[in-house]
């Protein structure tokens, strides 16, 4: 294990057993408010100092080392699960600095149970990212703020998603027959992808299902057969059972275009398992402006880079009236896609990750509860306090 992801695990350790009044710093003041010789408060007024530092205190550890989050989709799986309770890593790339300062403290974009915003968007700051120990890898699982979001949130109050970094900036992404290939070599391929298949039997497969936790089942016309999600050696496991009449992988061929696929555009052929080539833009990166790659760079650049007065208007790019034939990128931008490839909202349907969306670093799950499981079975004990892992890619 790398030594910063170490120092990672550590401080947030650190972290967790402060929030539970434990730690050192815990301890030392203890001390000192014991040996202090102070008129006793009241039990409302010592009440309110406890809750408001233990708020303050947590509001703190939320913004600069960690935070807690909930995996509510498949798009993960099988390396994270729904259910899993996870503590997302702000050390690790560095913690950003709140663009909307006015909110309810431990809140995200509405107060708990209500549908009532949780901030006011009267102030916006520019966001500042402090000093990090890692920049973020090809293979990282990571938390970012969803850009397509489209309700309007300030940056910071998006909604989060996680999935894991495929590409980064510069790089030439290209995806041939689902095999993605970074600057023309084959990026790694690990245990837990998972593609579509259909399962063509006349047999209830439930049971076996179940053995074999593929838990992303779809029951196709009746009994005729299922559409499952899972990983090509579960599908060689599967071919052994003489009651199977065939497995067909699902896929789509090259040149088929599918309009909800990245960038949205007729003059590009891609889908889900076709598609690129394209380069991801770096800080400082400049591009000559075409009309072939406007649509590629036009959302990055009227909406992330804080570009005022720009627009686009036939096939041209405007910043202040003043037409715009080389472009040069503010930022950083990141290719995201979920393990579970063919029920993933990701990258190839919305774009590019700014660097000023991405929280944090998913690094531990603390917790893990099946929504299908009831009383003590609903606990998945074997993932509790287990590290994500990192892959190669």
């Amino acid at each position: 294990m790398p030594v910063s992801q170490i120092i990672g695990y550590a401080i947030a350790l650190f972290a967790i057993v402060e929030i539970v009044g434990y730690g050192p710093i815990s301890i030392y003041f203890s001390k000192k408010a014991a040996r202090e010789n102070k008129p006793k408060k009241g039990f409302f007024r010592d009440s309110f100092d406890s809750i408001l530092f233990a708020v303050v205190a947590a509001t703190l550890i939320r913004w600069v080392s960690l935070e807690a989050y909930t995996i509510p989709t498949p798009s993960m799986e099988k390396s994270l699960l729904v259910g899993d309770f996870l503590f997302v890593s702000k050390l690790h790339y560095g913690p950003r600095t709140p663009a909307t300062p006015i909110q309810m403290p431990l809140t995200h974009q509405t107060i708990w149970g209500t549908s009532i915003p949780s901030y006011s968007d009267l102030i916006q700051l520019p966001t500042f990212r402090l000093p990090g120990f890692s920049d973020i890898k090809k293979g990282d699982c990571v938390v970012f703020n969803y850009p397509a979001d489209d309700e309007k949130y300030p940056v910071d109050l998006k909604t989060n998603y996680i999935k894991r970094c495929v590409a980064t900036p510069g790089d030439l992404l290209e995806i041939k027959d689902k095999q993605v290939y970074i600057n023309g070599m084959k990026s790694g391929n690990f245990v837990n992808m998972q593609f579509s298949y259909f399962i063509e039997t006349d047999e209830n497969m439930s049971n076996i299902f179940k053995k074999m936790d593929i838990t992303d089942v779809y029951q196709y016309q009746g009994t005729m057969g299922y559409v499952i999600m899972t990983s090509p050696s579960k599908i060689e496991e599967l071919k052994s059972y003489s009651f199977i009449k065939n497995i067909t992988e699902i896929k789509k061929p090259a040149h088929q275009a599918e309009a909800r696929v990245f960038p949205n555009n007729s003059a590009y052929d891609w889908n889900e398992d076709n598609f690129g080539p394209l380069t991801l833009p770096s800080k400082g990166l400049s591009i000559a402006i075409t009309p072939q790659n406007l649509p590629l760079y036009e959302t990055a650049i009227l909406k992330y880079e804080s570009n005022k007065n720009c627009k686009i208007e036939n096939g041209k790019l405007y910043i202040d009236n003043v037409e715009i034939t080389n472009y040069t990128f503010k930022q950083n931008y990141y290719w995201m896609m979920g393990d579970n490839r063919h029920n993933s909202l990701d990258s190839r349907f919305w774009g590019f990750v700014p660097h000023d969306h991405v929280v944090g670093k998913a690094v531990f799950v603390w917790l893990s509860l099946d929504p299908n499981g009831k009383w003590l079975n609903k606990i998945r004990w074997s993932r509790m306090f287990r590290f994500v892992e990192d892959v190669t890619i």
